[in-house]
């Protein structure tokens, strides 16, 4: 079970790295470790669990936040109208985008983050995302508001790209502000 201790800090080069292509069929462990990913998440948002192992509550993870210099991400993210968005992909890949930005009302927070960054990061409102899920199937997904932003932010970290690396107010003071 993946716990805080597993998460990579500000601060750690591989959080700065490119994170390389995973080879599908992706192996068994590849697979875990995307399963545990997921579960990480599922785990940090119950109060229970939470408390029992000390998880920051997290709504998206990439794997060189735990140390994995791979192109995996899961989410489990509910939108503003209840639904949940609980994905892990290998993988992925925004193959469109609006042409409307966003940003978090309050900015974004990070599970790599120990501190407080304020300032809006703009964001693309929608995307279509594709990749691979665990089961080694093809996943498309399109995704609005809170879901399209943590995908863009997890994608960030495959590219190396910390969020606060994206702030840009006089940007964002042109954007319609999403509120969580």
């Amino acid at each position: 079970m993946l716990t805080m201790k597993d998460i990579r800090r500000e601060g750690d080069p591989i959080l700065t790295e490119q994170a390389m292509e995973i080879d599908l069929p992706a192996t068994e462990e590849e697979k875990q470790i995307l399963r545990d990913m997921q579960q990480f998440l599922i785990n940090s948002q119950d109060p229970e669990t939470a408390l029992e192992y000390e998880l920051r509550s997290g709504i998206g993870i990439a794997a060189p936040q735990i140390g994995i210099g791979k192109r995996m991400i899961a989410v489990h993210v509910t939108d503003h109208k209840g639904t949940l968005y609980s994905y892990g992909i290998m993988n992925p890949k925004i193959i469109s985008h609006s042409v409307e930005k966003t940003f978090l009302d309050g900015g974004e927070g990070c599970l790599s983050v120990d501190r407080e960054v304020p300032g809006a990061v703009p964001r693309f409102a929608r995307i279509t995302v594709k990749g691979t899920n665990a089961e080694g199937e093809p996943v498309k997904i399109r995704l609005k508001g809170l879901p399209a932003i943590v995908v863009q932010h997890e994608i960030d970290h495959l590219d190396g790209i910390m969020f606060y690396d994206r702030i840009d107010n006089e940007e964002a003071s042109g954007l319609s502000p999403l509120n969580r």
